[in-house]
C-alpha cells in the first residue's frame, strides 16, 4: 500500500493552514493533522468519536510519493471510502448527513399527513368540485397543485428510503419529486397572480357597483404568462446549478437569489394591489375574504425568502433542514387558508354575487345568466 494514510482535518484547521502567512512544507501541512489512520489492511474501519457537533471534516489519502516534486504516476489505486454518522444509538450505520437527518422522518410524517387528511376530505372535496358550483375551477387548479405537492412528498420519501438503507437512493425518484414540486410553484403561482389582477383590473375598468369577475384582457394574460415562464426558467435554472436532489437549494447561484428576488417582488405587487381593494371596499364580509386572501399569498411567496434569510444565523449544516421543512409546512398552511376561504359559501358567494356573473378564471357563455365554469 505504499505507506498509505489517511489524514482528517476538520474544515477551519485546514482553512487556517490554507490562509496561513507562514509557508507550510506539503509534510508539514500533513503531520498537523487531527486524526491520521495507517492503511495497512484490505479493509479498516476508523471511528471518530467526541465530536461536540456536526462539522465538515476533509480528509486526505497520503502515501510516500504524495510530498515528492519530481514524482511520475505508475498506476491509479482504487479503493472506496464511506462515511457514516452515528445512529441512535451511537452505531456509525447511518447514511444521512448532517443536513440530511430527520428529513426521512419529515416526509413519512408528511405522507402520512396527506393520507389521512385524504381520506377524511377527499369524498367531500370530488362532490364539491363535482357540482360545477361558483369556486369550480379554483378548486381544480388549488387540488391539482395540492396533488402535486403531496406527490413530491411521496417521491422525496422513497428517494430517502432508499437513500437510507445504501447510501446511493433513488435518483429518478429525487429528480421526479422536484418535477412535481416545480410544477406545483408553476400552477399557484398562475393561479393567484390570475385572481388578484382579475379582481385588481375589474376595479380599475369597472365601476364599483358591478361585481367582480375574472378579466382576461390581452394585459392580463401577457402579464401572468410573463411572470410564469420567468420563474419557471428561474427555477430549471436552479436545479441546473444545484444538482443535489432537494427542492429548495442553498441559494448561492445567480438563479437562487433572482428566484428569492421574484417571489419578494410578487408578494410585495400582490399586496399592494389587494391593499388599494380593502381600502376602498365597504363590505365587511368581501373586506375579510380580500385580507384573508392576502395573507394566503404573502405566506406562499415570501415564507421561502424569510427562512432563506433566517437560517443564516444557523450552521450550515442546519439551514437546508429548516429551509426545506418550514418552505413546505408553510404552504401547507397557505394551502388550507385558501381551501376555507373558497369553500366558505357565505364568503365567496358574497364576492363573487352569483346572480349575474362567474368568478375569476372562469368564461361567460355570453349569454345572459349562463355561466360555464
Amino acid at each position: 500500500m505504499k505507506a498509505a494514510r489517511l489524514h482528517l482535518f476538520q474544515a477551519q484547521e485546514w482553512q487556517k493552514l490554507q490562509d496561513s502567512i507562514q509557508d507550510h512544507s506539503c509534510t508539514e501541512k500533513f503531520s498537523k493533522a487531527q486524526l491520521t489512520m495507517t492503511v495497512n489492511h484490505t479493509e479498516q474501519n476508523l471511528t471518530v468519536s467526541q465530536i461536540p457537533y456536526p462539522e465538515t471534516w476533509y480528509v486526505f489519502y497520503v502515501d510516500k510519493f504524495t510530498c515528492e516534486e519530481n514524482y511520475s504516476e505508475s498506476e491509479d489505486i482504487q479503493f472506496e471510502m464511506v462515511l457514516l454518522n452515528p445512529d441512535a444509538e451511537g452505531n456509525p450505520l447511518d447514511h444521512f448527513s448532517a443536513g440530511e437527518s430527520g428529513l426521512h422522518e419529515f416526509f413519512f410524517l408528511l405522507v402520512l399527513a396527506y393520507f389521512i387528511t385524504a381520506c377524511i376530505y377527499a369524498q367531500s372535496l370530488w362532490q364539491t368540485i363535482k357540482k360545477h358550483g361558483p369556486m369550480h375551477t379554483v378548486l381544480k387548479v388549488l387540488t391539482v397543485a395540492l396533488l402535486l405537492q403531496a406527490g413530491s412528498a411521496f417521491a422525496n420519501y422513497l428517494h430517502f428510503s432508499s437513500y437510507s438503507r445504501d447510501g446511493i437512493g433513488a435518483p429518478f425518484m429525487g429528480s421526479l419529486a422536484e418535477l412535481c414540486d416545480i410544477v406545483s410553484q408553476i400552477q399557484m403561482l398562475y393561479l393567484l397572480l390570475s385572481l388578484c389582477m382579475g379582481w385588481t383590473i375589474g376595479r380599475m375598468k369597472k365601476s364599483h357597483g358591478r361585481p367582480l369577475q375574472w378579466d382576461s384582457t390581452p394585459t392580463s394574460t401577457g402579464i401572468a404568462v410573463v411572470v410564469v415562464v420567468t420563474q419557471s426558467f428561474l427555477l430549471i435554472w436552479e436545479q441546473f446549478e444545484d444538482t443535489n436532489h432537494h427542492s429548495y437549494h442553498s441559494h448561492h447561484g445567480l438563479a437562487s437569489g433572482l428566484l428569492i428576488g421574484l417571489r419578494v417582488c410578487l408578494a410585495l405587487s400582490l399586496a399592494a394591489g389587494l391593499y388599494q381593494i380593502i381600502t376602498v371596499e365597504r363590505s365587511t364580509l368581501k373586506r375579510e375574504f380580500y385580507i384573508t386572501f392576502a395573507k394566503a399569498c404573502i405566506l406562499w411567496f415570501l415564507c421561502h425568502p424569510c427562512l432563506a434569510t433566517i437560517s443564516v444565523i444557523f450552521r450550515e449544516y442546519q439551514r437546508e433542514k429548516i429551509i426545506t421543512i418550514g418552505v413546505i409546512l408553510c404552504q401547507c398552511i397557505s394551502m388550507v387558508i385558501l381551501y376555507r376561504l373558497f369553500l366558505s359559501h357565505s364568503l365567496y358567494w358574497e364576492v363573487s354575487s352569483l346572480s349575474s356573473v362567474t368568478l375569476p378564471l372562469t368564461v361567460s357563455s355570453g349569454h345572459k345568466n349562463r355561466h360555464h365554469f
